[in-house]
């Protein structure tokens, strides 16, 4: 009897340990990624010749989803601090990116939404811990929902259609609050086999770098919605 307690002890210790590794890694790269775009931001120079160039700019989006995909393809083979290391090089890359936020909209409209987007990220987040219900079926309808807005999103990038950009920022903060719930109970369902080996510290990556992408893109969408322009 003492034996499976302290087996179930383990286990369940592996698991909370599993999901706040996934969770201190979410909040890591929102650091890094705040602390570079303001950063960048500061120097009116620097913008320029990182954001400003459209050249050097097409060059930081192709690296960034580069290391995504190298990470999701790889992260079986690289070491746990090669996963990390990519991550950090991601959140800093993505940062760059996002210093324009700090040249378009408020300090204080960008410090209100992220506090907004905070909340409904930890409530979904919750929710999808503490759900019954099987969140997979929604999942799917989600991914489609969300190539929907990838390919509505190219189009506006010709058409400049503002009506078009209210529809596209008010669905994409529906898909990625959803699927915060759904990635949510996915990484809480890969907890149950975690053992705190290497495989499951690069796992505990990748399901931040989910929740990341969840979360900033709940923040972009909810900044071209309610954001105060400078």
């Amino acid at each position: 009897m003492s034996m499976d307690i302290s087996l179930q002890q383990a286990n369940e210790n592996a698991q909370r340990k599993f999901m706040a590794g996934v969770y201190q890694w979410m909040v890591v790269a929102l650091a890094i990624s705040g602390a570079v775009a303001w950063i960048v931001s500061g120097n009116a120079a620097f913008h320029r010749v990182l954001i400003g160039n459209p050249i050097v700019f097409f060059v930081l989006v192709i690296g960034e989803l580069g290391l995504v995909w190298w990470l999701s393809a790889s992260i079986g083979k690289i070491s746990v601090q090669a996963a990390s290391i990519a991550f950090i090089v991601y959140s800093a890359l993505n940062g760059l990116i996002l210093s324009s936020v700090f040249m378009i909209y408020t300090h204080a409209s960008i410090t209100r939404i992220f506090l907004i987007t905070a909340l409904m990220f930890g409530g979904m987040s919750i929710y999808g811990m503490k759900t019954k219900s099987d969140l997979r079926s929604m999942g799917r309808y989600l991914y489609m929902a969300l190539i929907g807005v990838i390919i509505a999103s190219v189009v506006n990038v010709f058409l400049h259609a503002t009506m078009l950009d209210i529809v596209i920022s008010m669905v994409t903060v529906l898909v990625f609050t959803g699927l915060t719930a759904y990635d949510t109970q996915k990484l809480l369902s890969v907890s149950n086999q975690a053992d705190g080996s290497e495989r499951f510290q690069k796992v505990a990556i990748i399901g931040a770098l989910e929740l990341y992408l969840d979360f900033i893109n709940i923040f972009l969408a909810l900044l071209r919605l309610f954001g105060r322009r400078n």
